[in-house]
């Protein structure tokens, strides 16, 4: 028997669903006519500025099944509802990613933390979205659920289509996120440049995760936001890198190529050319600093 909690706010129906069952039953239902949200950090400031107005609000937060933070066969398993808060202090995350856990870190104040969820923050698909770069960069892939009940995995730098706008069908709900714990060897960096210090939105934003034999590489994956129309893995250059031992030359090298692979915009955050220096500056840094601190995770 569903036990929805259900209100009726100005002309949007707000839906409480308590667990996965009761969450399918009312997109079933309601399809073409429902959002989701979970944090509804960036939901209620789209309403209370009148730019969208769902007929159904569909709340996940009562849902137990979808906020946890795991280890599964290898792999580590983020329920969609987790909030930054619970992902920056995880001990799962600091020991096999703490770049994420940095990401999550960076994610507006405090109070937005407590309430924002990693979930939302991919399926609003912003390209300045924080955890993006850090999940591609960990070969990340979501997990979504249809309308009907059916489960498919979909790789993360798939899910991403253009700007807002995501592998999420009318019903859908992303459930989870996995990605496969990094192996001895690698080492991961996140960086995310601001107009200030803390709880900015990025000007630009670059993840790199190297598994490293010596000073040769054996993959790589370099992913980036704020630079494209979506936050995008940068497959050029992990190619560049991969089987090859990485000096000066090489670094330059991928520096360059994250020019000419990106297409930043100009706004009252930054000029197009600007965001491209920083991108590709920082991608610098941080493939050096990866390969210095290769033990990152142990190895």
């Amino acid at each position: 028997m569903r036990k929805t909690k259900t209100k009726t706010v100005t002309s949007t129906t707000y839906l409480r669903p308590t667990d996965l069952n009761d969450l399918q039953q009312i997109m079933a239902e309601h399809q073409g006519r429902a959002a989701v949200v979970a944090g509804a950090t960036d939901m209620i400031p789209q309403m209370r500025a009148g730019r969208t107005l769902p007929a159904v609000l569909v709340d996940l937060c009562e849902i137990a099944e979808l906020s946890f933070i795991r280890e599964e066969h290898g792999s580590i398993a983020i329920g969609a509802t987790t909030t930054m808060a619970k992902l920056a202090s995880s001990p799962i995350i600091a020991s096999g990613s703490p770049f994420l856990a940095t990401a999550a870190r960076q994610v507006g104040h405090p109070q937005t933390r407590n309430r924002a969820t990693i979930g939302g923050n991919l399926a609003n698909a912003s390209p300045s979205a924080d955890t993006a770069p850090p999940l591609l960069a960990l070969g990340a892939a979501v997990q979504i659920m249809s309308p009907d009940g059916a489960i498919r995995d979909v790789p993360l730098h798939q899910f991403f289509h253009s700007y807002r706008v995501t592998d999420l069908g009318e019903g859908d709900v992303l459930t989870r996120i996995t990605f496969p714990r990094p192996p001895d060897g690698a080492a991961g960096r996140f960086t995310k440049i601001g107009l200030r210090s803390a709880s900015s939105i990025s000007v630009a934003s670059v993840a790199v995760m190297l598994e490293m034999e010596e000073t040769t590489c054996r993959t790589a994956r370099v992913a980036a936001g704020s630079v494209a129309p979506i936050p995008m893995r940068v497959f050029r250059i992990e190619e560049l890198l991969e089987g090859h031992e990485i000096g000066e030359t090489l670094v330059e090298e991928c520096s360059e190529l994250l020019r000419a692979e990106i297409s930043p915009i100009s706004d009252v955050r930054g000029s197009d050319k600007y965001r491209s220096y920083v991108a590709s500056a920082v991608l610098k840094r941080q493939i050096e600093m990866a390969v210095a601190d290769r033990r990152t995770f142990g190895a």
